[in-house]
């Protein structure tokens, strides 16, 4: 929801910085393992009790993935590296929560358990779709310069990322922050399958 928004102000930044990285010889692919490889980490700082640095770590892995789009753009942008970016956001999504629910497994697990559950909600609708419009020729308005149709809704990156950041900062409310967005996302999901059938049957 927010996205369409949030992307094209912090753009200009990024790009700035993308174009140092590539004129060092860094590639886009480098970034984005490199900053899943950072966002992961969060997984075992959180399990410990670390939320401040499991919070670093999230604004690392989200720091990369906004780079390595950029890069790519500054050469030629690859199948390969579009499915090397997805997979691996979709992969740090689900696993962030677990973090929490290794760290207080009583209080935590089925929120986080939920949590998860509509991740694959709104993650399947979204690639489902990208698929079916990438063979329809189908055009994302908003979002041309992503390497798959970015399917939009209530719950979309940007939602995710603060999400994250409370789940950091308040990590005693996690089960209430964890529910709500997963509220959230199972409307997303339900919107997406709807709209999308919509959208491929005419």
């Amino acid at each position: 929801m927010l996205d369409k928004y949030i992307v094209p102000r912090i753009k200009p930044m990024l790009s700035s910085v993308a174009k140092r990285l590539h004129a060092k010889g860094v590639s886009a692919d480098q970034v984005t393992v490199a900053g899943f490889i950072v966002g992961m980490l969060a997984l075992p700082a959180m399990a410990g009790g670390h939320a401040q640095l499991a919070l670093l770590c999230l604004v690392g892995n989200r720091i990369a993935d906004g780079l390595d789009g950029e890069l790519a753009r500054l050469g030629t942008p690859s199948d390969a590296g579009s499915f090397l970016d997805i997979t691996l956001d979709f992969i740090f999504y689900a696993a962030f929560p677990l973090g929490f629910a290794l760290y207080d497994p009583a209080q935590n697990a089925l929120a986080a358990a939920f949590l998860i559950a509509s991740f694959v909600g709104t993650g399947a609708s979204f690639l489902a779709f990208a698929s079916q419009a990438d063979k329809h020729s189908i055009q994302s308005p908003d979002f041309a310069y992503k390497g798959l149709y970015y399917l939009d809704g209530l719950a979309e990156g940007t939602e995710t990322i603060i999400c994250f950041v409370l789940m950091c900062l308040l990590p005693d409310q996690f089960v209430i922050i964890a529910t709500l967005f997963a509220v959230l996302c199972v409307v997303t999901a339900f919107n997406r399958v709807y709209s999308g059938y919509r959208t491929l049957r005419k």
